[in-house]
């Protein structure tokens, strides 16, 4: 029977020995528990302690795990409608000016060498979507790729007119050779610098830098001080009012880390998404495979567009933790008659 009894005592003591471990942060930042000078009761001033910092926390929380959560999200879009689809364009617009260089050497004239132009053509249309292209000097560097193309393509064709064989006809076509390959002001090297310009955009915007892991280790540590404040005064209430629980604290614990859960688990994959989408670009591609990586970036972002509106539910979900708080305490101070200065 003594043995008994022990085993009972020892086994109790573990989750008291855990309330008293997950109060100490909270005691020490609060001040409570140290009796009045005057030897009153520290009920109502605890209270106030206590709603100030679950409060507090409630609302730093919100904000450090908005911020953190935009960190990450705000780039998402500018990467699936302009950035991406830029890197793209502009490969497609390399490859088919290399098809139509090849074509170009033919002794008659094709209409695979005007498909092809028209192609660029049309590529680099699509990338000038990109407002950010190549920075302020982008769209300007477009206008002038654009006029080099049509100079070049009036060349070849001039060229082709002339008979095979003759000097002019070679005269045409060194021209147009030059004008697409000369090295720094030609059309291929021009295109080349914006997609550099490009990947670099696009290795800005998939970035998960020093900031962002400081603003999800700071965003990580005030849910955990939350949850501990949380804790910490359903005990004290336990202990003062003999109350087991109080369902608005219980609601507000649930709350954030469901919130934080689905946010982190959001944002791994919308990160996951961005990472893949940065390697499947930081490469030329061939032009056989552009299509598909243009459906593979498609697929790795998918979602990221919902994701990236879910970021005004962190605001919503903390001024219902912030209300929560406030309910779960605001009936024992009113019993109390507390007056804050």
């Amino acid at each position: 029977m003594p043995t008994r009894r022990t085993e009972r005592r020892t086994t109790g003591r573990w989750p008291q020995a855990l309330a008293r471990l997950v109060s100490r942060p909270v005691t020490w930042l609060t001040g409570t528990g140290t009796p009045p000078p005057d030897g009153g009761s520290t009920t109502a001033r605890d209270l106030a302690l206590r709603h100030r910092l679950l409060l507090g926390l409630s609302a730093l929380l919100t904000l450090s795990l908005f911020v953190s959560y935009q960190g990450v999200h705000d780039d998402v879009d500018p990467l699936r409608t302009s950035t991406a689809p830029a890197v793209l364009s502009l490969d497609t617009a390399l490859y088919a000016l290399g098809q139509a260089q090849r074509d170009a050497a033919q002794p008659a004239p094709t209409s695979d060498f005007q498909k092809q132009i028209s192609v660029a053509v049309q590529s680099l249309a699509a990338a000038a979507a990109d407002d950010d292209l190549g920075g302020p000097g982008g769209r300007q560097a477009l206008q002038t790729v654009a006029g080099l193309i049509t100079v070049y393509a009036d060349k070849v064709q001039r060229s082709q007119l002339q008979p095979d064989g003759s000097v002019l006809r070679e005269a045409y076509l060194s021209y147009a050779t030059s004008v697409l390959t000369e090295k720094g002001s030609g059309i291929q090297d021009r295109l080349k610098a914006l997609q550099r310009q490009e990947r670099a955009a696009v290795h800005r915007q998939t970035s998960f830098g020093p900031l962002l892991w400081l603003a999800w280790s700071v965003t990580l540590l005030l849910a955990l001080a939350l949850t501990t404040a949380l804790l910490e005064t359903q005990r004290f209430l336990r202990r003062r009012f003999r109350r087991r629980y109080n369902r608005h604290l219980i609601a507000a614990g649930l709350l954030s880390l469901a919130g934080v859960a689905v946010t982190v688990l959001f944002t791994v994959w919308t990160q996951a998404g961005m990472t893949d989408t940065r390697t499947l670009l930081d490469r030329p591609l061939p032009g056989r495979l552009i299509p598909d990586a243009g459906r593979h970036t498609a697929s790795y972002l998918a979602g990221t567009g919902f994701r990236a509106a879910a970021a005004v539910w962190i605001l919503i979900g903390g001024a219902l933790l912030m209300a929560l708080a406030e309910t779960g305490l605001r009936r024992h101070i009113n019993d109390y008659r507390f007056r804050p200065r």
